[in-house]
């Protein structure tokens, strides 16, 4: 099972983006499973915000929040500290939207606000994470990717979203 954790602010995207993965997960195998879900305080633009992915074959039984996960996802670096790390299993990575370079090999870094305004004119940057996640995790590629942003965004969207999944992906070494 993969388990994917998410951080970011409200009016980000996280739990979009892990409701995307969740489902070009199920749509790439009839016996994929997948669940995402999302954990908030206070519902408000910019309060920190948590979701979630879990990702395997049969039933998952677990709906508890992930402790520690195989992919760790900050949409905004603000949230990013030391503490990162201890949610971050063996072998796991952390994909960090950021202008900065982190010398860290479970660090990827990607300017998703930079790619996010380019071709989103708006600085909501879950498609653009996401696209880097997909560098790391190859268990889904951007072609499974392409019927679950179709089928859960809007047709004027999708596209530009599909657009910013693959620049982010190329862009990260």
């Amino acid at each position: 099972m993969y388990e994917i954790l998410w951080h970011g602010r409200g009016g980000q995207g996280a739990f979009t983006a892990a409701k995307l993965l969740s489902a070009a997960w199920t749509f790439k195998d009839e016996e994929n499973k997948a669940l995402a879900f999302p954990s908030f305080g206070p519902e408000r633009r910019g309060a920190p915000v948590r979701a979630f992915s879990r990702l395997g074959t049969g039933s998952i039984g677990d709906r508890s929040q992930i402790r520690k996960a195989d992919y760790v996802v900050f949409l905004d670096d603000t949230l990013f500290d030391e503490h990162a790390y201890e949610e971050l299993k063996d072998g796991g990575k952390i994909i960090l939207c950021t202008k900065e370079k982190i010398e860290d090999e479970r660090i990827i870094c990607i300017d998703g606000q930079k790619i996010a305004l380019e071709l989103l004119k708006r600085p909501i940057t879950n498609t653009v994470v996401l696209g880097a996640l997909l560098r790391a995790f190859d268990a889904i590629t951007i072609e499974d990717l392409i019927p679950a942003v179709n089928k859960l965004m809007s047709p004027k969207i999708a596209p530009l979203n599909l657009e910013a999944i693959k620049r982010a992906y190329e862009e990260v070494a």
